[in-house]
């Protein structure tokens, strides 16, 4: 059997002139990276780009060490789409260095529904994050230079809340002193590094719509606050055009293509369970002019990406999706009943009605809360029986949505098919009937209760005195109004990844609140949650080579 990166390399690719030709992009609006992928200068795309096509968010149950195939899976819908005749575009976000070369893996697709090329996506691709960790970083060190300098905004060292980031999984970063050595290198204080993803430069960059727009928000960042306890900016530190300059290239969505030639867009950050977990909205809302169809995904379980995507992105850019696709194993339902991984290839009804829950609240979410129309993709891998997935389709079938069986990963965009003629059928029925988890008018607190109440289905939370004092900082700040980014584990409803299933009667702990007042959101941390990850034990690092030719091997 073929891995990942043996399919990708043996496809014979498409020049990026050719797929942005096929996708109406005028060939001026191009600015190659080589033969197979391009930047888009969304200044020169036409006005008369006007149409707007239907919008469908592909999201999943809650992962597993399983695997649930959601990237692959929404590849292989667009590509099935383009098998039925229907002008569609991908809308995917960037891989981090950081599962690359850890556990996770990439965010190209798997088997035979991949973005390509592949190495390239995966590895450091046009290089938007590192043109994102530079932002970020030249903000920390104007920071710290202007506090050496003489500090005339009367910043407080103890509370600068910016930290630095890294595009890798680093543990030993998380907590460091620097500034050492004496007076000339600075000033000692404590400091800490996250994950570029994880950076508000990312987020900010993923909401924003211009460059006028990205600098408003670089400049609203606030960096720490005053002995007198008052927020600073970055524009007071007079670093929002310069870190500008750093993202004016980065911006700009990146264009490739699937194994099968559809055009896809790849542009912003992952991680939902530590920030917004979207892909930017500069190129979800090109894909929808460019196609009657635009085929996205959020990151992680829809208690996390999707509930993100469409309380944030969407209510930030005026957008609401046509139809949901929600993706789940036999497999991965079988490990939420309680089955071992070792041991799932095996038929087990029981375990398997017990993890259906953890799918039926993910679909009840999307139809009952958000009032989406909905289809559950099963990503069928040999080992699933007919009595398995005859379970799954009538418990889906008693909330009224359909199950719709998907082998993309093994066929393509054939194996695509049905899943798209059903989200076909699901955007050409009316709908208007989008609405939110919560309004911005309510309490910070009101908003995260909301969530884990109607989304997460918890008895409520539980807020410890450090952050019950942030919170009433910031509602005193005027930032009350602003939506919640829960950041949490991605491995159960709750904030304990040992809570498989669907978990009830739980209490979330909000541990530490934080403003990223230039995305637009208060980052609310639960749980054991860490925006610097680390290494495992046997990282994906130790499988990766590259020989003479310049051929990469062992990613995936």
């Amino acid at each position: 059997m073929l891995t990942d990166i043996e399919i990708a390399q043996s496809a014979k690719m498409q020049p990026i002139t050719a797929i942005a030709e096929a996708a109406g992009i005028p060939v001026d609006c191009l600015e190659p990276y080589g033969k197979y992928k391009a930047k888009i200068n969304l200044g020169d795309i036409p006005a008369d780009f006007d149409k707007k096509g239907k919008l469908v968010l592909v999201t999943a149950i809650t992962p597993t060490p399983a695997g649930e195939g959601k990237t692959t899976t929404t590849i292989g819908l667009a590509d099935g789409m383009k098998k039925i005749g229907k002008n569609v575009m991908v809308a995917l976000r960037e891989p981090s260095l950081g599962p690359v070369f850890g556990i996770k893996g990439g965010a190209a697709g798997g088997g035979y529904a991949q973005v390509v090329p592949m190495e390239d996506i995966n590895l450091h691709f046009t290089g938007d994050f590192h043109a994102i960790g530079a932002a970020n970083n030249l903000l920390a060190a104007m920071l710290d230079n202007h506090i050496y300098q003489g500090n005339s905004l009367n910043i407080d060292p103890r509370r600068i809340t910016w930290k630095r980031c890294v595009d890798m999984n680093d543990r030993q970063l998380r907590f460091v002193t620097d500034g050492l050595g004496g007076r000339i290198n600075g000033v000692p204080r404590e400091d800490g590094y996250d994950i570029t993803v994880a950076s508000e430069i990312m987020a900010v960059l993923c909401l924003s719509t211009s460059i006028t727009d990205l600098k408003e928000r670089l400049s609203r960042i606030i960096v720490g606050y005053t002995y007198d306890e008052k927020p600073v900016t970055a524009g007071e530190l007079k670093a929002a055009g310069a870190m500008a300059a750093l993202l004016k290239d980065a911006i700009k969505p990146n264009l490739v293509q699937t194994l099968e030639g559809t055009p896809a867009l790849v542009h912003g950050g992952p991680f939902a369970n530590i920030a917004h977990g979207c892909n930017s909205v500069m190129a979800t809302k090109l894909a929808m002019r460019l196609g009657d169809y635009a085929i996205t995904e959020a990151g992680f379980g829809a208690d996390l990406g999707a509930e993100k995507f469409l309380d944030i992105k969407c209510r930030y850019a005026g957008i609401a999706p046509s139809a949901a696709v929600i993706v789940a194993t036999i497999r991965a339902l079988k490990m939420h009943g309680g089955v071992p991984k070792t041991e799932l290839g095996t038929e087990n009804l029981e375990a398997l009605e017990k993890g259906i829950p953890n799918l039926l609240r993910h679909v009840s979410n999307i139809k009952d809360v958000y009032k989406i129309p909905s289809v559950v993709a099963v990503n069928r891998f040999p080992t699933d029986t007919d009595a398995e997935i005859e379970l799954v389709i009538n418990k889906c079938k008693e909330l009224g949505v359909n199950v719709v069986l998907s082998t993309v990963w093994a066929e393509g965009g054939n194996g695509g098919i049905e899943l798209a003629k059903e989200v076909v059928r699901l955007c050409e029925q009316p709908n208007d009937n989008f609405t939110f988890a919560y309004e911005l008018d309510g309490s910070i607190e009101s908003k995260i209760e909301a969530i884990v109440k109607k989304i997460y289905r918890g008895a409520g939370i539980s807020i410890l005195p450090a952050a019950k004092k942030q919170i009433d900082m910031l509602t005193n700040l005027g930032y009350s109004s602003l939506p919640v980014c829960v950041a949490k584990t991605q491995y159960s409803f709750s904030d304990d990844p040992t809570k498989i299933g669907a978990p009830e009667n739980f209490t979330v702990t909000i541990k530490n609140i934080k403003i990223s007042a230039g995305a637009g959101f208060i980052v609310v941390l639960t749980g054991d949650i860490m925006t610097m990850p680390g290494l495992p034990k046997v990282p994906a690092a130790e499988r990766i080579d590259v020989d003479e030719a310049g051929v990469i091997t062992g990613l995936f």
